[in-house]
């Protein structure tokens, strides 16, 4: 069983004034099959933690340690990252001019697997996926997320994550920008690969409507950069009915 074990993670980003602290000491396990949601308020670091995870060069790490399957993630380069099993869901996904959707799903799908899947079987399975997730299937001919409306990055996010199949899935803010319908599609993909059992989710978000199509394990309130409670799903009603004031002030403590 796979496992992502975070240990006193502590971050920073350069700024005007020199090096700033992101993450101030974030401990969290995850293991293949479970998900975990992390909600918490604008400027907790909830994005840094993404990030810092898969390697973006704008973060550095000053303390602690990230492992995969015993695996120090931290000394690996970004794609090593992906190939390991770890997976990130871009909150605000990039256009990549002149790549079609179908050549980079395929020579990701090659990267990861370590050979190019065969093509009728390869095109079978992301139709598959597309018609699942109401794609259009003129979207595998153009470029990635080039004109792509909020919803349709989002779908093309969590077509990857059903094609690729990680260890480790890192969603930030999926639900951002989605409408109701689009909402309820990219969850029953999510909800789709965590039938399988066989990939540790790690949900960031702002708000508890993803958590009604997305059941977590593990609820965990971020604040000023480490995790300061942790519990189950009925954390979350609780933070939809109270706010993250108290969190913030440091009124609690994991």
């Amino acid at each position: 069983m796979a496992t992502l074990e975070i240990n006193d993670l502590h971050v920073t980003v350069e700024t005007e004034n020199g090096p700033r602290e992101i993450l101030s000491g974030v401990d969290l396990t995850i293991k293949q099959g479970e998900t975990h949601a992390i909600m918490g308020p604008n400027g907790s670091g909830k994005s840094t933690l993404a990030y810092s995870l898969a390697g973006h060069p704008k973060y550095t790490v000053t303390q602690g340690t990230v492992t995969l399957d015993g695996e120090d993630v931290l000394a690996m380069t970004v794609d090593e990252r992906a190939r390991a099993g770890l997976f990130l869901a871009m909150q605000y996904p990039v256009e990549i001019p002149g790549v079609s959707v179908s050549n980079f799903l395929r020579t990701s799908a090659t990267a990861i697997r370590g050979e190019a899947p065969k093509l009728r079987t390869w095109v079978k399975e992301v139709k598959t996926a597309m018609t699942e997730l109401q794609m259009d299937p003129a979207f595998a001919e153009r470029n990635v997320n080039e004109g792509f409306s909020g919803g349709e990055k989002k779908r093309h996010e969590i077509l990857q994550m059903e094609l690729l199949k990680p260890k480790i899935a890192v969603l930030d803010e999926t639900d951002s920008g989605l409408d109701v319908d689009a909402l309820r599609v990219v969850s029953e993909g999510v909800n789709r690969v965590r039938a399988t059992g066989e990939v540790g989710t790690l949900l960031i978000t702002h708000y508890t409507r993803i958590l009604r199509y997305i059941t977590p394990d593990y609820v965990h309130v971020f604040a000023a950069g480490k995790i300061v409670k942790s519990g189950g799903p009925e954390l979350a009603d609780e933070l939809e009915n109270e706010g993250y004031e108290k969190y913030a002030k440091g009124g609690a403590s994991a």
